[in-house]
């Protein structure tokens, strides 16, 4: 299992599965739920229809053998009194829950009371008073009666009360009316033989003898129950389909985009084993990170075979370099044994000096390759200039104070191999400036010899390079000063360039930021 999931591959497969997945899920939770709701939704409303149309026809005063939403055929329906007593049912309803009573047998009503029979409508009344107006009286007689029998009655019926403060609009309602606000509810009913899930609306209505009546009708979620259904049934069977689907094609699309890191990889693996660091890693013919990963390697690598290749060149040359001083050396000390009288002491002392000189080059060489970084601190080139041009003859020095951040020994190795330089190839003198150019300190070499050909300005920074074959080892040294005063510049952050003096010598410019 781990080296299953180890692989950059089956990770991005098993993440955008599980991706899909999650989102399957989340997506078909949301389309049930909204496809539940509005299906419920629309049963609520016809339920709602249908109670409202049975209102309506109470309102009307239709007896209740006359009712036609009662046939059974519309679903069940539910009469219902103030007291919560069912009044009327469908016909054929045989059980029922989720509205105020699961009743289906209506009892027997009571007689209406006189305060609902008897009670003048305000249109009767007002035609009273207009007839007769010597009866007012009586009229306010009776209306005190009335109101002393609807008090004992209230005092009867404390149950009806209670529904109708239930109801906002119930107490609210004139004879005839409906309540515009209707509530739902889900339950299940069984009308003959079929049982099934409904939604109920109930509707509130004030009839002129009947008083306040309440209206249950429902309507099937046969319709929601289906669709739910088969929306279901579709997810259960596409999404593992969809998923399996999306785990393939990331399988196959992840698996071409990485063959060119395994072409890659294996090119690596044979570029190591066989050291040969000549050959390059395919590059896709893409745009991609691949094709930057392997065009970057490729420079890894050529930057690596460089390296190789001047490591290799050095330590030939360092080898070649140390080899003349030393076999001098012991070829005078081996005659110097043999005949102490044939002793060349100032040449013994010339290679010593000449030997130690260039391990001193090849030791700071290997210290700058290996990284090494320069001391920090803060130095003035003016007075580094003087320093070093101090007790040399023909060199002259024209400088402004110009601090700059490095090693004073490193640095003032860098001037010392420049001023070295400079004299051996001078005929006369040699001048040193330090100016300030913006953020820049710029130290001038410049010499009144012959000059560098243009072609060679570069090529004389390389290590063990003499453009002077025919002079000695002796005089020219070993070839490593302007190499190992470029390398100590870059160090600091700076360049070293080779020019032309005005004087028609060789100027060298060494650029360090000031501090």
């Amino acid at each position: 299992m781990r080296r299953l999931f180890g692989s950059v591959r089956s990770r991005a497969t098993l993440g955008a599965t599980l991706v899909v997945v999650v989102a399957l899920v989340m997506t078909g939770t949301a389309v049930l739920q909204a496809l539940r709701s509005n299906l419920t939704a629309e049963a609520g409303t016809e339920a709602e229809r249908k109670a409202r149309s049975v209102a309506s026809e109470l309102a009307a005063r239709t007896p209740y053998e006359e009712l036609s939403g009662l046939d059974g055929e519309a679903g069940p329906v539910q009469i219902l009194d103030e007291d919560g007593n069912l009044v009327k049912a469908a016909a054929g309803l045989r059980w029922i829950n989720g509205t105020a009573t699961d009743e289906v047998t209506p009892r027997p009503s009571p007689s209406p009371s006189p305060s609902v029979s008897v009670a003048p409508s305000p249109s009767t009344r007002e035609d009273d008073d207009d007839d007769d107006d010597g009866e007012d009286g009586e009229d306010e007689d009776e209306e005190d009666e009335d109101e002393a029998d609807e008090t004992e009655g209230a005092g009867d019926s404390d149950k009806a009360e209670e529904s109708q403060d239930a109801d906002d609009d119930a107490p609210s309602l004139a004879p005839g009316e409906t309540s515009r606000q209707a509530t739902y509810g889900s339950g299940a009913a069984t009308i003959g033989d079929d049982t099934a899930d409904y939604r109920f609306a109930a509707v509130d209505v004030r009839t002129h003898e009947r008083g306040l009546l309440t209206v249950y009708a429902g309507a099937p979620l046969a319709a929601e129950h289906s669709a739910v259904r088969t929306a279901l049934t579709v997810m259960l069977i596409g999404f593992p389909l969809l998923a399996a689907l999306v785990a393939g094609m990331t399988w196959v699309l992840t698996g071409r985009a990485l063959r060119p890191v395994a072409a890659i990889r294996e090119e690596m693996a044979a570029i190591t084993a066989s050291e040969d660091l000549t050959r390059r890693v395919p590059e896709p013919a893409t745009h991609d990170e691949v094709a930057r990963l392997a065009r970057t390697t490729n420079e890894t690598l050529a930057a690596l075979e460089t390296s190789v290749e001047r490591q290799r060149s050095f330590v030939a040359d360092a080898s070649h370099e140390l080899r003349s001083p030393i076999a001098s050396l012991r070829t005078q000390l081996e005659v110097a044994a043999a005949h102490p009288e044939l002793l060349d002491l100032d040449g013994a002392v010339q290679d010593t000096v000449r030997l130690q000189h260039l391990a001193a080059d090849l030791l700071l060489l290997a210290r700058l390759d290996a990284g090494e970084r320069p001391v920090e601190g803060r130095v003035d080139l003016a007075a580094l200039a003087r320093e070093e041009a101090a007790g040399r003859t023909g060199v002259t020095v024209d400088a402004e104070t110009a601090e700059v951040a490095g090693s004073r020994g490193q640095l003032g190795r860098v001037l010392g191999n420049l001023l070295d330089n400079g004299r051996r190839h001078a005929r006369e003198t040699v001048s040193v400036t330090v100016r300030r150019e913006g953020d820049w300190a710029v130290l001038g070499v410049a010499d009144d010899g012959d000059g560098v050909p243009e072609a060679d300005r570069e090529r004389i920074f390389q290590r063990f390079v003499r453009l002077d074959d025919a002079r000695s080892r002796d005089d020219g040294g070993a070839g490593l000063g302007l190499a190992i005063a470029r390398d100590v510049a870059a160090r600091h952050g700076g360049t070293l360039t080779a020019g032309a003096a005005p004087a028609g010598g060789a100027l060298f410019e060494l650029r360090l930021p000031l501090a």
